[in-house]
């Protein structure tokens, strides 16, 4: 059997598409060109009224990692050091906090702006996936690819709760798109590589590579100017580090003893089967084999334009190998770029018989077969694939942060508040308490800290058994700690209550006695 003659690919580039430009008026080409930046925008349209109405319809908030970055932001704002070695804080990321100066003046607001601008970047995101799908088989090949992202519910829910990875997936996705329209632009590509460098480390793979790809046909000097270019990320971020703690590398080894201390390890033999499933968690079994298909059909047809989606990929599973060897391996958002990379995959699985011309051998068996798992897919989809799970979260979360700031603004919690810190059960409640008060750096503590003592007087929080479960309110830690930092201290009498929290506070003035 004889593989599929694969269509020469036009050299990218502003010729190439002012060419398109010139026939699209006069030509059948033009006209499907037409055709296909309608179906574009229409798409783009439709997309940013569903992401604008659920902004609205679900008011969220950032998740830990996040607001904790917007609080540091708003401390250095107010000319406080953040606290980069609080209690379990979590890795600091340099573009988050800039991020959080800049929306500092918008208040209480600013979490919502936050998570606004993460849901721009899921946008942005399906938008750059249309983009690398279309690249690579045609019109159905991007809408393929944009909506087997978007009915990823995992991207969806991230983005609603404000997680920076979002942001992170939409620039280096656009900084593939960029690249693969015009290979070694540079320019743009590498502002949005320093941006991701910013928010996650893995970008500085990326901008490695890109400096060898780039660097590799010049003379010494464009090398060197595009390693330091590589370089700027990794070095702003060991710059911060100084600038707060006086050491460079306080991210990778603060980052490093979290890990041991609140993960599980896992042997190197694991994560190949772990990291299968964790990828199959974000796109899905069905998806998962469709992208093993598009590789083999992508060699085999020797489709170019899959390349840098195979890099984002293989990329990305490298440095998940090396975090996860690190004590993280159960994090799945640590491969969320790999799981873009394999949707544009299974897209051209289904769709890369578009890239064939007319007459080649194999290509109507393949269109049969690509529109029979289009309609299979559909179906399942249409029958197991519900949001109702999703909107319920959503739900849960804005009741659980109403009834927190309720109890919290009881005027009995408010006057015990006079009498000593906050104290919750673990770290996980720290950044919500700190921002719905505007509260400093320790006035609000953790009774898990074992480092420090209780004060003797003060507010306890107690999580309600029937959220506890939750994984941002959690408190059964890796390791467990106990029951002991459940419960309010010995001495503590309850002063507010509602269905999910209640609070308990100790206070000889300004505590009721007999409070429910």
């Amino acid at each position: 059997m004889h593989a599929p003659k694969p269509e020469p690919e036009p050299e990218p580039g502003p010729a190439r598409s002012q060419g398109v430009q010139r026939r699209s008026a006069t030509t059948p080409g033009g006209s499907l060109v037409i055709v296909d930046r309608w179906a574009a925008l229409v798409s783009l349209g439709a997309l940013v009224l569903v992401a604008l109405a659920g902004f609205l319809a679900f008011p969220t908030y950032p998740s830990y990692d996040s607001l904790t970055g917007l609080l540091w932001g708003r401390d250095l704002v107010g000319g406080a050091v953040p606290a980069f070695d609080a209690y379990r804080a979590p890795t600091q990321h340099p573009l988050v906090i800039a991020v959080g100066v800049v929306l500092s003046p918008l208040g209480g607001t600013a979490e919502r702006a936050l998570v606004a601008l993460c849901i721009a970047g899921m946008v942005a995101l399906v938008a750059a996936i249309f983009r690398l799908g279309r690249l690579a088989a045609g019109l159905l090949g991007g809408l393929l690819a944009a909506g087997l992202l978007a009915s990823q519910l995992t991207f969806s829910l991230l983005a609603a709760i404000g997680f920076l990875d979002i942001p992170y997936c939409a620039m280096i996705a656009w900084a593939a798109v960029l690249e693969a329209e015009r290979p070694r632009r540079g320019g743009a590509v590498w502002l949005l590589l320093g941006l991701a460098g910013l928010l996650r480390p893995e970008a500085w793979v990326f901008a490695g590579l890109y400096a060898v790809w780039i660097g590799w046909p010049l003379p010494w000097r464009g090398r060197l100017r595009a390693g330091a270019l590589a370089a700027i990320a990794p070095v702003v971020w060991a710059a911060v580090d100084v600038a707060v703690t006086g050491n460079p590398l306080f991210s990778v080894t603060h980052t490093d003893s979290l890990a041991v201390e609140v993960q599980r390890g896992r042997a190197l033999s694991e994560l190949p089967w772990l990291g299968t499933r964790l990828l199959a968690g974000i796109v899905k079994w069905p998806v998962l084999a469709l992208s093993v298909a598009g590789i083999v059909l992508a060699v085999v047809t020797r489709r170019r334009a899959l390349v840098l989606p195979a890099v984002m990929a293989l990329v990305t599973a490298g440095t998940y190998t090396v975090i996860a060897s690190g004590g993280l391996a159960t994090v799945n958002r640590y491969l969320l770029v790999a799981a873009l990379g394999l949707t544009v995959f299974a897209a051209y699985a289904v769709a890369g018989w578009t890239a064939l011309p007319r007459g080649t051998r194999g290509r109507t068996a393949w269109a049969v077969a690509g529109v029979l798992v289009l309609v299979a897919g559909t179906a399942i989809v249409a029958a197991r694939r519900s949001p109702a799970k999703v909107v319920a979260e959503l739900r849960d979360r804005q009741a659980i942060r109403a009834d927190l700031r309720a109890v919290l603004e009881d005027p009995a919690v408010t006057a015990a508040r006079r009498c000593g810190p906050i104290s919750v059960p673990n770290h996980k409640l720290i950044p919500t308490v700190r921002w719905i008060l505007d509260l400093p750096e320790g006035a609000v503590v953790a009774r898990s800290d074992r480092s420090r003592p209780l004060a003797g007087n003060g507010v306890a929080v107690v999580i309600d058994r029937s959220i506890a479960y939750r994984p941002a309110l959690t408190v059964e830690e890796v390791p467990r700690e106990g029951n002991a930092i459940q419960p309010a201290p010995a001495g503590y009498r309850p002063v507010a209550a509602n269905s999910r929290f209640a609070i308990w506070a100790t206070c000889r003035d300004t505590v009721r006695e007999g409070a429910p």
